[in-house]
């Protein structure tokens, strides 16, 4: 059973959509990863704006070397893998300071995803890494005791904002996991009047700037923080 129905024109190819696999090339790695459309609807495929933000942080302007991460939505698991290795100082020549110089990343969905997204960051990260990305269940607005307030440096969501029914819950677990220093990255293709509301909703507790847009894919990248600086990364 789908975890959530998912609206998507004709422009999206059901080849892909149905594909049993995907494979990306980020950080240096190939990365393979299982999709099930059939079981688990959009928590089992990669999206557009997954890829976007991937690529946006390898482009380096966003530093998660000894960082701590979180992803909200993981789905197949691409982002929070991605986010991994990039925060892994060249790995073939720092293998005994992993603990030093590693981002701490934590990639969650709801249950029903779990050993389906586990089995994808099993599977793509080297032996080393394992340790420093754990999957974790977040129904948001519902498990917020399980995660420290404001423990986390960036938060990285990728085609999570669909549902309106969530946003109010979306926007809880975002402030609850923020700090004044704390990084929100939402990648994600507006196509609805609904989509737009969310961005109004953001901007009523966060400072909210486009950082940059895909045209060749329609994703734009939007950061947001607490307060009205405009920090770097």
């Amino acid at each position: 059973m789908a975890l959530v129905p998912y609206e998507e024109g004709a422009g999206w190819g059901a080849r892909q959509l149905h594909s049993p696999s995907a494979t990306y090339r980020f950080a240096r790695r190939t990365i393979r990863l299982r999709q099930d459309w059939r079981r688990l609807g959009v928590a089992a495929v990669v999206w557009d704006a997954a890829v976007v933000l991937c690529a946006y942080l390898e482009m380096g302007g966003v530093d998660l070397k000894d960082r701590s991460a979180i992803e909200l939505g993981a789905g197949t698991g691409l982002l929070g893998i991605v986010a991994t290795l990039l925060g892994t100082k060249e790995p073939a020549l720092c293998r005994a300071l992993y603990s030093k110089c590693c981002a701490r990343v934590t990639i969650t969905d709801r249950a029903a995803a779990l050993e389906f997204l586990e089995s994808n960051v099993q599977a793509n990260l080297p032996s080393e890494l394992r340790p420093k990305a754990v999957v974790k269940e977040l129904t948001w607005g519902k498990d917020l005791s399980n995660f420290p307030p404001g423990a986390y440096d960036f938060i990285l969501g990728a085609d999570i904002v669909y549902l309106e029914e969530t946003f109010a819950e979306l926007l809880q677990t975002l402030e609850h996991l923020c700090s004044e220093r704390t990084v929100i990255l939402l990648s994600c293709r507006i196509r609805y009047e609904r989509d737009h509301k969310f961005l109004k909703m953001l901007r009523g507790r966060f400072s909210v700037y486009e950082v940059h847009y895909d045209s060749s894919k329609d994703v734009h990248i939007y950061k947001a923080q607490r307060g009205t600086r405009k920090d770097d990364f």
